[in-house]
């Protein structure tokens, strides 16, 4: 058995390709347009882990989706938990729960799926602004 991918339905294709990709920094994997389904699939992955993949389900006839909370989240590791942080502070995102700890924070994606980032190996030392910053809204 080998994990494939996640898939998150997304109402906004463009605000979701330049979070998870422009901002988050996953990378566009395969895209697939299905016009007598009338939706568009897009895999996105971290660089160098394409095996893991995040399939974006963009349905293109207007849909409500609720319950992003009850999906859980979605995790990645990154090299530098304050650097990831203050990338997608500078884009525009909202930090919901800030690496306090120098190794765990939570983000939202534009459709409201948490993304949990967590820093590579041992946690990084407990630094300003971030460690004394609260949490924002729900994560």
């Amino acid at each position: 058995m080998k994990y494939l991918h996640t898939m998150v339905r997304v109402t906004d294709l463009d605000a979701s390709l330049d979070f998870y990709c422009d901002k988050l920094g996953l990378r566009e994997v395969a895209r697939k347009d299905v016009p007598a389904g009338r939706f568009t699939l897009v895999f996105l992955a971290a660089p160098g882990d394409e095996d893991a993949q995040v399939e974006l389900t963009y349905n293109w006839d207007p849909e409500e989706y609720s319950g992003g909370r009850n999906f859980g989240h979605l995790a990645y590791a990154v090299d530098d938990i304050y650097e990831a942080c203050q990338r997608l502070m500078d884009g525009g995102v909202i930090i919901n729960r800030p690496p306090r700890d120098g190794r765990m924070a939570f983000v939202r994606s534009p459709d409201n799926i948490s993304i949990e980032l967590l820093q590579r190996g041992e946690a990084l030392p407990a630094k300003e602004p971030w460690a004394s910053m609260e949490n924002t809204g729900v994560w």
